[in-house]
């Protein structure tokens, strides 16, 4: 048997936008996509703001990077991250980076990643720049990170009435269903969900309360679904379907 091939990736922490709480989730989501061969998280370790990280770091072995604040109103922490990330792809050891902010300065690094052709996921908080969000693969919000590691801030469920006032996430599934479905209007869950992905870096069935895609669908009440087997096995495929077809 095939050893499974694992994607090295490169994750870079700027400690100024994100939290410590979302280091659990946040790097069992890294584990999904593949191997963190780097973690760096980059501040000014100086600074008392940066304490609370302090004992995170030492847990998670995430190497600390020192940047000194040299001007009032810029950030070095930026600069100093943006170096050693072009330093690692030019390196061709890494089959991707993972970016955790919410800053949008960001924006041109995860494209130039993307354009030397590594994968990109970015993490950051809801209130993250859309240019950013867009310009990686995939962008997790890290509000669903923290929702994992505590059950008191779950991400409330949306209602049947709610996800389908939603306008915006009704077309992205009606539009991936077509454009995914066999001449009979019925499409696989697995290309629903590949499709979604290549339209909408930020899409997560968590976001709206769910942990998986088919839940998602299913609460929208606005698509049959049926489980069918796959070959002579036990395993089942989820097929949907638009009702208005």
């Amino acid at each position: 048997m095939d050893e499974e091939i694992t994607h090295k990736l490169a994750v870079l922490i700027d400690a100024d936008n994100a939290q410590p709480s979302i280091v659990e989730g946040l790097l069992a989501e890294v584990a999904k996509f593949g191997t963190a061969n780097v973690k760096r998280i980059y501040g000014d370790w100086t600074s008392p703001r940066l304490s609370s990280w302090k004992d995170v770091l030492l847990q998670h072995s995430i190497q600390p990077i020192q940047q000194f604040g040299y001007t009032r109103g810029k950030n070095a922490t930026d600069s100093a991250m943006i170096i050693d990330a072009m330093d690692l792809l030019y390196s061709d050891k890494f089959d991707g980076f993972c970016l955790v902010s919410s800053d949008s300065d960001f924006t041109k690094l995860a494209a130039r990643l993307r354009e030397s052709g590594l994968v990109v996921y970015g993490f950051g908080e809801q209130k993250t720049p859309e240019p950013f969000v867009a310009a990686c693969d995939k962008f997790v919000y890290t509000e669903v990170l923290r929702d994992e590691e505590d059950d008191q801030i779950e991400t409330k469920q949306k209602s049947t009435n709610e996800l389908k006032q939603d306008t915006k996430l009704v077309n992205l599934l009606r539009s991936a269903v077509e454009a995914s479905s066999d001449e009979t209007n019925w499409a696989h869950l697995g290309p629903v969900g590949s499709y979604i992905a290549k339209q909408s870096p930020e899409f997560d069935p968590r976001n709206y309360g769910f942990h998986k895609l088919g839940e998602l669908v299913n609460a929208t009440k606005l698509f049959e679904m049926e489980e069918r087997p796959v070959g002579e096995g036990q395993s089942k495929a989820i097929y949907i379907k638009d009702k208005r077809k």
